[in-house]
């Protein structure tokens, strides 16, 4: 049957993109966070997935704002990078699957979540800056893709409750699915930051190694923060962390830390990385 065998968070700065797409990885200014993504793709190398689950949030590019899902998810057989006002990235196509992806969506609606089908979806940033740090530069993707598309962007976004029980649901849902699949789930986004008005380069590293430590620790602590407690500790933006509480919600009770990197700055935000694995899972 299917298993979710690790989970992963990953920052999804814009910059990270840039950097990598211009050849500035070894620049100083860069040299050390890309250093510290090394063990993460040879993790994910090791972990062999079949099937990636990727939590993100689109950043204007797929959805404008006539239309604010708060979930949604990604059931095409492909997903092409968006163009983001300067030219798509030259990264390879989301592939996705099609046929998992459909029942996942049948699944979380009839466990009561709302999800939004996505037929035809392009994907940011928000997406392929996580894939190109844990898989490097590649002609295609190791595995398909399932984009879960979250509104982070504008208020209200899903509280960090709602998230973690959505996690469940698809841990859940996995569990039930016939066919022997390997799955990593990534949630994406954050770590503080805000990239606009008074409080902008707002960077909180206290509050975000926290988070980090619980992530593994306690997550229902974690799950229980209120949207204003990431506003006012870690910048408007900082609220993207509620996906990573998706990715948690997915994974075993009990887990093991693999890995963790944490990083500041990139461009004006606190990048973190962390690789959860369930037990039980290797192998």
């Amino acid at each position: 049957m299917a298993r979710i065998v690790a989970g992963v968070g990953c920052s999804h700065v814009h910059a990270i993109g840039d950097a990598i797409d211009l050849g500035k990885t070894e620049d100083e200014y860069w040299h050390r966070l890309f250093e510290g993504f090394k063990r993460s793709k040879e993790l994910m190398s090791e972990l062999r997935p079949d099937l990636l689950i990727g939590v993100f949030n689109d950043h204007g590019s797929a959805m404008p704002l006539q239309y604010i899902p708060t979930f949604s998810l990604g059931v095409a057989a492909e997903f092409k990078p968006a163009d983001e006002g300067w030219g798509a990235r030259q990264v390879p196509i989301v592939k996705g699957d099609p046929e998992f992806a459909w029942y996942l969506a049948e699944a979380l609606i009839l466990d009561e979540f709302d999800m939004t089908i996505i037929n035809e979806m392009v994907v940011d940033h928000g997406l392929t800056v996580p894939l190109s740090l844990m898989f490097g530069p590649a002609k295609e993707w190791p595995c398909p893709v399932i984009p879960l598309c979250v509104n982070a962007l504008t208020y209200p976004s899903p509280t960090g409750k709602r998230c973690f029980d959505l996690g469940r649901a698809i841990r859940k849902a996995v569990a039930a699915y016939a066919p022997d699949l390997r799955i990593v789930i990534l949630g994406t986004g954050g770590m503080s930051h805000q990239i606009h008005g008074e409080r902008s380069g707002l960077i909180n590293s206290v509050w975000d190694k926290r988070f980090l430590d619980r992530l593994s620790s306690d997550p229902l602590e974690l799950a229980s923060i209120p949207l204003l407690e990431y506003v006012r500790e870690t910048g408007a933006e900082g609220i993207e962390m509620v996906m990573w509480l998706i990715m948690r919600g997915a994974l075993n009770d009990e887990v093991e830390e693999a890995y963790r990197f944490y990083h500041v700055p990139a461009s004006n935000t606190a990048v973190g990385n962390i690789i959860l694995m369930n037990r039980g899972s290797s192998g």
